[in-house]
């Protein structure tokens, strides 16, 4: 049985750049760690614009229990890189 096909998600506006890194150091020498742009936009959405998760999901077109999912991998990635000196490396679909 294959897996269900992944709905698509409402994502607004374009976001900045392709990385964000720490200064002095080349992105080529630094662990990369992928954020995919979903993950950004929900990060953005509860984080920054305070949103519940349930309002999220209407605004991308998803569950709140994706919007949950998403969120926790958006975190952890995140304090990853900012806690490791890695570089968040912004992607626009997880393949």
């Amino acid at each position: 049985m294959s897996p269900r096909p992944k709905k698509q998600r409402r994502c607004e506006g374009k976001f900045c750049g392709r990385a964000f890194k720490p200064t002095g150091i080349s992105l080529v020498n630094l662990r990369q760690i992928t954020l995919y742009r979903d993950e950004l936009e929900a990060l953005k959405l509860c984080d920054y614009e305070g949103l519940f998760q349930e309002q999220a999901g209407e605004r991308m077109g998803v569950s709140r229990g994706t919007v949950q999912r998403i969120l926790t991998s958006a975190r952890k990635k995140t304090a990853e890189a900012l806690s490791t000196g890695a570089a968040l490396v912004f992607a626009e679909e997880d393949e």
